[in-house]
């Protein structure tokens, strides 16, 4: 039998402690958003208790990683722009339930709606990803990605009334820019044309501008790819070069009919 024992004490004399505790930041993520953000039944009573953990918990953790003063620092500028930031979401809560004829509030978009917990994490993890917070924008960002599918780099920068569709299979890499009024459905990836390490400090990823459709599979790749304001990009479409606004992008399906009856078999091409 294995002596469990001898096991653990060598994994332990070889391991390299990590500076941060992954468990508790996602719980202080989750008591922000549910407990102070969008607090549920009488949860407004001990609102100030739930903040000052989160406070405490993102301090200490981030003070690991730099020194206290610089981590207090951080987290006040947060903290202190929490109600704007409260604001700005239930106006995007709003935007989901204008825009999707199965919403049937906006509490169940706030309570169920997958696309708008990774765009909460998102706005959260951007606020700390611009004060140059190490490793924290990221351990937000694919906390979301692990509970819904949905990638959100947290240096994206989005802009209002993002509307994220089903979501399920988005990637939105590190230096894309959407404007406003932008609508994304599920599997979309807003990427890099080239992925080498070289570029990490280039631009690499699309830009696409206000009141854009970009419909369900559709890839946009490369940081010089522009997406005109008030375009349509159809589903399943492929585009690495920019397109001017009013555009509308479609990706050609080609079909093939098999007929095996009577004299052997025929096919007939044809696009849609």
């Amino acid at each position: 039998m294995t002596n469990i024992y001898e096991i653990a004490n060598k994994l332990r004399a070889e391991s390299k402690h990590l500076p941060i505790n992954r468990i508790e930041l996602e719980d202080a993520l989750n008591t922000l958003i549910h407990r102070v953000l969008f607090p549920i039944c009488d949860q407004e009573k001990s609102r100030e208790k739930k903040l000052y953990y989160f406070y405490s918990i993102l301090v200490e953790n981030i003070a690991a990683l730099s020194d206290r003063k610089t981590a207090e620092a951080m987290v006040d500028k947060f903290i202190s722009g929490l109600p704007e930031l409260q604001d700005k979401l239930y106006d995007e809560a709003a935007v989901y339930f204008e825009n999707d004829p199965a919403a049937k509030s906006i509490e169940e978009v706030i309570l169920t709606y997958p696309g708008f917990f990774a765009q909460v994490v998102y706005r959260i993890s951007h606020e700390f990803y611009k004060m140059n917070t190490p490793i924290i924008p990221r351990l937000f960002s694919e906390y979301a990605h692990s509970k819904v599918g949905i990638d959100i780099n947290p240096g994206a920068e989005i802009g209002r009334a993002f509307y994220i569709d089903h979501g399920t299979g988005i990637v939105i890499g590190e230096t894309t820019i959407i404007g406003n009024n932008v609508k994304v459905y599920q599997g979309v990836t807003l990427g890099a044309l080239f992925v080498t390490k070289g570029l990490a400090n280039e631009k690499r990823h699309p830009t696409i501008e206000d009141n854009v459709v970009i419909y369900a599979g559709a890839t946009i790749l490369g940081g010089k790819t522009v997406v005109g304001h008030d375009s349509t990009i159809g589903g399943n479409a492929w585009l690495t070069k920019s397109v001017v606004p009013y555009s509308l992008v479609q990706q050609n399906s080609e079909i093939k009919i098999h007929n095996t009856l009577n004299a052997g078999e025929h096919i007939i091409d044809f696009n849609i």
